[in-house]
């Protein structure tokens, strides 16, 4: 045997494009199994991968594919799985992306009064909108360069305290805007049902049954 057919070959990566393909071509029957697939070959592939350069285009996987495209491959998924935990992390990212004032105001709220301390999201001072962007940007670095756990548990912490500070801000709208105040309530909410999601995911992941 020669040496190159000795030496363990590295995972393949999956490219962005490629994704993308295998999503025009779903079947049913076949969506799980491919939505497995490919959220354990992003993760893997990142964390055997010390490249900076495709860190930053797995982070910004949404920017490369398009929101619905990422939600077809993986937001059917269960919560606690790793395609489902994925596509949390992503649509999070893709939300402070995409309003990062609000994630600012409800984050800058939230922080005073949430029973998770806020610190445990990570360092946001102040909790401006650019860096609101860094945060999701660095939850995200570290599904590949950390340990994926915290990395939910991080998201996990900047959800509750972004529940916390949304279901304040909606108290403020009661009585003078109510459509505003419901909205805000429902979504404080579902954010905080995301949190529980995560929570759930990362100790699935600890306990090895992450899959």
């Amino acid at each position: 045997m020669s040496d190159e057919q000795r030496r363990p070959r590295r995972p393949q990566p999956m490219s962005p494009e490629q994704i993308e393909s295998h999503v025009g071509s779903f079947d049913p029957a076949r969506a799980s199994e491919i939505a497995h697939e490919s959220a354990a070959i992003l993760v893997r592939t990142g964390r055997a991968d010390d490249d900076p350069a495709l860190t930053a285009r797995l982070v910004n996987l949404v920017g490369e594919l398009g929101l619905s495209t990422v939600a077809d491959l993986w937001s059917r998924q269960p919560a606690v799985s790793l395609p489902g935990a994925l596509w949390r992390l992503y649509a999070l990212r893709e939300w402070i992306v995409r309003d990062a004032a609000g994630a600012s105001a409800d984050f800058a709220e939230g922080r005073l009064r949430a029973d998770v301390p806020a610190a445990i999201a990570g360092s946001a001072e102040p909790p401006s909108p650019d860096a609101m962007l860094a945060l999701g940007d660095a939850i995200l670095t570290g599904v590949y360069r950390g340990e994926l756990d915290t990395a939910l548990e991080r998201a996990a912490a900047f959800c509750e305290v972004v529940a916390t500070g949304r279901a304040h801000r909606a108290d403020f709208s009661d009585g003078y805007d109510d459509e505003a105040a419901r909205t805000q309530t429902v979504s404080a909410s579902a954010m905080r049902g995301t949190a529980s999601d995560l929570r759930r995911a990362a100790a699935a992941w600890r306990s090895g049954t992450l899959h």
